[in-house]
């Protein structure tokens, strides 16, 4: 049996045998990092046709074991849907949750978790078959509105509509295959969720052409990776490790000239990330090498972006406010120093 200890500020799950204090500890000791993830969003958590595990979020927990076990391919991925993820993760059925899930108050306060750090940032928005001559959300009084149960969509759809003074039908499926499917079908007029979901799922519906996104942007979706409140030195390898990607970028270091970087030790912020000054990863209880692995064999937040997300792919998203700040975005990472 599950059972919540709350006191003195902090509340802690505790499940017979699974969850520890120290899950840096616990995974050094297995030998592998269990990640939860999506169960299929192209270009955030998707398996290829080899059933090898890709994304954006995928690349943050890959960050994560290339930071604690040198090896970013030491990963086991558990897809989860919406209504499940936060239990996996209380439960300690999983290190680390990374699967496209907005940062809220609720959430980081009442859930016994804690976010460690925003890879996207995100805005929900509708999407609609072009048929139906919609050019502007304001339109849509009286639509069903098809999406994903158990997320922070149903109630921002409920805002939206309520506040304009329209009337809707909300259809939610557990799985968002269910929801893709359901709106292919014409089950609902509408589909709505996270303006890079509509974008990744509109690939898969079977006249993808026939389909677009609203211009309105509903919400404010900040998603980010996910561990167990009370858990500081674990939460403290996350955030970095997310965060080297970003300084990463900012400072002009990829995956393919690390090494002439690391070789060169005329910048101290440089060599403070890519280990070669500062002992920055015995701090975190990591070997020093912690970043240099996470940029060799991941990349940067760039790289990461590009890879999965960038033009070159099916789902094409812009980098937009995801750009860093000194490209005029904002994504920004804390100092390493």
């Amino acid at each position: 049996m599950n059972k919540i200890i709350a006191g003195l500020g902090v509340t802690t799950l505790i499940v017979a045998g699974t969850v520890s204090a120290d899950t840096l500890t616990d995974v050094k000791e297995k030998g592998y990092l269990q990640c939860g993830v999506g169960q299929g969003l192209p270009g955030f958590s998707s398996p290829d046709e080899s059933g090898h595990w890709q994304g954006i979020d995928v690349d943050v927990c890959r960050a994560v074991a290339a930071a604690t076990l040198g090896d970013a391919n030491k990963v086991k991925y558990t897809p989860l849907s919406a209504k499940e993820r936060f239990t996996a993760l209380q439960s300690g059925e999983i290190d680390i949750l990374s699967r496209n899930t907005t940062e809220t108050f609720t959430r980081d306060t009442a859930l016994g978790l804690d976010f460690a750090g925003i890879n996207y940032y995100d805005g929900q928005g509708f999407m609609v078959r072009k048929g139906l001559g919609i050019s502007s959300a304001k339109e849509l009084s009286g639509a069903a509105v098809c999406t994903n149960a158990g997320t922070t969509t149903e109630m921002n759809a409920a805002d939206y509509f309520r506040s304009n003074g329209m009337d809707y039908k909300i259809v939610a499926f557990e799985k968002m295959d269910e929801v893709v499917v359901a709106y292919d079908a014409g089950r609902c007029d509408v589909f709505t969720t996270d303006r890079s979901g509509l974008a990744a799922q509109r690939s898969k519906l079977k006249e993808p052409a026939k389909h677009m996104i609203l211009p309105e942007t509903i919400s404010k979706e900040p998603l980010g990776p996910v561990v167990r409140h009370g858990d500081n030195r674990w939460g403290d390898v996350v955030r970095w490790s997310l965060r080297v990607m970003k300084n990463a970028e900012e400072m002009g270091v990829t995956s393919s000239n690390v090494d002439a970087m690391r070789a060169d030790k005329s910048n101290p912020a440089r060599n403070r990330l890519l280990g070669t000054a500062g002992n920055m990863g015995e701090k975190l209880g990591l070997s020093n090498e912690w970043s240099y692995n996470i940029i060799k064999q991941v990349g940067n937040y760039g790289e990461a972006y590009s890879r999965n997300l960038g033009p070159t792919t099916p789902i094409n998203l812009p980098r937009g406010i995801n750009n860093l700040w000194t490209n005029g975005g904002i994504q920004y990472a804390a100092p390493i120093r």
